[in-house]
């Protein structure tokens, strides 16, 4: 019933919101106040996009069961990742995992090499990794590069992924190995709850909207998110992952070396032709066959590029274009041996005399001249090309292990991995049940760092693997990665939000044509259908939170897809920034946080100060409309006043507290 209900509020909310916005595209944008009139209609049709992909999620929500029971033979590995965590904290979860009733063998993974860690390692009997020798002085890749270096140091046919502050419950495995039934079944996630987390959640940790009817809705288009922690994979899948995307790296520095070499017999090919027109060098005939040489090297490079392109075998699209230089090579060193016989009888030519003070022949300066009127043959260009195929890198030699299962192309792995496990044809299920649980940002600071990172990565994957044309997604899973990375996109519309009211109530600026009972009729219904839609499929959740931070968070959100847009097409440093699991904001009130959002907070009461006043002297005269922006104003400021008191959150308890409650729970 739920389920039935929820579609029929999306689909009114769908109905009426694309009435409102055609109605406003058609007949109400201001078009003299154009600067705020297009923007805020970009906006208003940004949101009902969201709307639609919003949608289009929970059409299909997936409500599991419990799973089948577990294969009894199959073997894990309980993988615990820590950097620089207090070791009091890794331990306990080591702990708790040694606990879990399913046999395994657990791993800490310490990216810090910490000789401590390492200690309580081998106190708890469990296993320790640090990262192996090969990855000195290499790229990272920061958490990925953690897992990928323990794929090849552990043997589990699957694999729980922790973060050191999850605590896991004894039967987790239980629960969900079962999945892993279905071969095809790459991943199975778990929600990720946290313990130091009060019921009015001021910095909007829990995300129930998200591990609930937009996990099960993702789960439903087989689109199921890998979110780092609390998480069963497959190796094999994951193997496989590696060993495709090592082939990919190959094919590309193959295509690579394909352009460059191009590139060189072009440039051969011209001074060929330059020569030629000269008149100098081998002749006519000569330069045609050098000429016909080149371009079978040129063209065989284009035809490389076009099969690899296809999707022909590396090793055989190399082979050929191998063959083809060889061939052109062979036919340039016969001219060549026709050019440099032709070479010596004209030396031969040269006019020369004995210098009786030094006793040797030399040659005078005409004899110069006619040397550096001399072409010399390209046969360089074509040992070039012939050197350039055979060096490519098939060992990756700028990377610690050439295969990498773990994608390494972003801050936000565990994404840009899910996506290429489905891109594979494999699928991924989403096991609605609590069965780890974690610490959350104890403070304003930690919380931005853990937000800005998931948005930058998020927004990473999109410029670099666009969900839209990604090879082997389908339609549904193509709009489930697509609407996770659309959502960071809201910085932008809402500094137009911000704007439009402002605008209105100070300057008498209208950006809506019609403000009376025509604007009424279209938008209230819009948004008291969206709000039914919310309620209705997030009922006995609580989601307001983060539909109050998807508005305040609005310079995060810009500052994250800049940067993340830097990075990718300018190529700029990103870096990677761990979560803390400590309070680091500390003393008073932490306004450089947040001093975006409170200026606009001010801007927005002194509008709606003025805009009163306005409408008091008669300067305005729509009561309906001052009324409408007034409603505006105060709906933003109450969505953001949640910053004040995530500013002053410290968290209930101090970390050592935390932890000793944890020893409890796993004793």
């Amino acid at each position: 019933m739920r389920k039935q209900l929820t579609r029929v509020f999306a689909l009114l909310t769908l109905v009426s919101g694309t009435l409102y916005v055609a109605w406003r595209w058609g007949f109400s944008i201001y078009w003299e106040h154009w600067y705020i009139g297009v923007p805020l209609a970009i906006a208003e049709t940004y949101a009902l996009i969201d709307s639609f992909l919003f949608t289009v999620t929970i059409w299909r929500m997936k409500e599991r069961g419990a799973a089948p029971p577990p294969d009894p033979e199959a073997t894990v590995d309980v993988l615990i990742t820590t950097y620089n965590e207090p070791v009091e904290m890794v331990a306990t979860t080591a702990a708790a995992a040694e606990r879990i009733t399913f046999p395994h063998k657990t791993w800490i993974l310490d990216d810090g090499n910490r000789p401590e860690m390492a200690a309580a390692a081998a106190e708890l009997g469990v296993g320790y990794l640090t990262r192996h020798p090969s990855w000195q002085d290499m790229p990272r890749h920061a958490k990925a590069g953690n897992l990928n270096n323990a794929l090849f140091q552990t043997e589990g046919e699957f694999l729980l992924i922790l973060d050191a502050d999850q605590i896991p419950e004894p039967e987790i495995l239980d629960k969900t190995l079962g999945w892993f039934r279905d071969p095809l079944v790459a991943l199975v996630q778990t929600p990720q709850f946290f313990t130091n987390v009060g019921d009015s959640d001021p910095l909007g940790s829990q995300a129930p909207l998200f591990y609930g009817p937009i996990q099960q809705g993702k789960d439903g288009w087989n689109a199921a998110f890998f979110c780092g922690s609390n998480a069963l994979l497959r190796r094999e899948a994951l193997m496989q992952l590696g060993i495709v995307g090592y082939v990919h790296e190959v094919q590309v520095a193959v295509g690579d070396a394909l352009k460059a070499a191009d590139k060189i017999v072009s440039e051969a090919m011209r001074q060929e032709r330059a020569s030629a027109a000269r008149g100098g060098g081998t002749g006519t005939g000569g330069h045609r066959r050098l000429l016909a040489a080149l371009q079978s090297v040129r063209t065989a490079a284009s035809e490389a590029r076009r099969e690899l392109a296809a999707g022909a075998a590396v090793a055989e699209v190399t082979y050929a274009f191998q063959s083809k230089v060889d061939a052109a090579s062979r036919a340039v060193v016969e001219q060549d041996l026709a050019t440099m016989r032709a070479d010596l009888d004209a030396v031969a030519r040269l006019p020369m005399h004995v210098d009786g003070s030094v006793g040797q022949l030399v040659v005078d300066d005409l004899a110069l001249a006619q040397l550096g009127d001399i072409d010399w043959s390209p046969l360089g260009a074509i040992e070039s090309v012939r050197a350039l195929i055979k060096a490519v890198d098939v060992d990756r030699a700028d990377e610690a292990q050439p295969v990498m299962p773990i994608a390494t192309i972003s801050v936000t792995e565990d994404m840009a991995t899910c996506m290429r496990l489905h891109s594979l044809g494999w699928k991924s299920v989403y096991h609605h049940e609590n069965l780890a649980f974690g610490l959350a940002p104890e403070d304003l600071g930690t919380m931005l760092t853990q937000r800005l990172r998931w948005a930058q990565g998020t927004i990473q994957v999109l410029l670099k693997e666009n969900p839209l044309t990604k090879r082997g997604l389908t339609g549904g899973q193509r709009l489930m990665y697509f609407a996770t990375m659309w959502s960071y996109l809201s910085g932008f519309a809402a500094v137009v939000f911000l704007a439009a009211p402002v605008c209105y109530l100070v300057l008498g600026i209208m950006p809506v044509k019609a403000y009376g009972l025509t604007f009424l009729m279209m938008f209230l219904p819009y948004v008291l259908l969206n709000q039914m839609t919310f309620f209705v499929v997030g009922y006995g959740v609580k989601t307001w939170r983060g539909h109050q931070y998807s508005l305040a968070l609005f310079p995060l959100w810009i500052r994250a897809c800049w940067t993340a847009f830097a990075n990718v097409v300018l190529k700029r440093p990103l870096g990677f920034a761990v979560t803390p699991k400590t309070k680091q904001t500390v003393g008073g009130f932490p306004w450089r946080l947040i001093r975006w959002q409170l200026v606009a907070m001010a801007v927005l009461v002194v509008a709606c100060v003025v805009g009163v006043v306005r409408l008091w002297t008669g300067a305005a005269t729509s009561v309906i409309g001052t009324g409408v922006n007034v409603v505006w104003v105060a709906y933003d400021i109450l969505v953001m006043s949640v910053l004040f008191a995530a500013a002053r959150y410290r968290g209930p308890d101090d970390l050592h507290d935390v932890v000793e409650a944890d020893k409890e729970k796993v004793a």
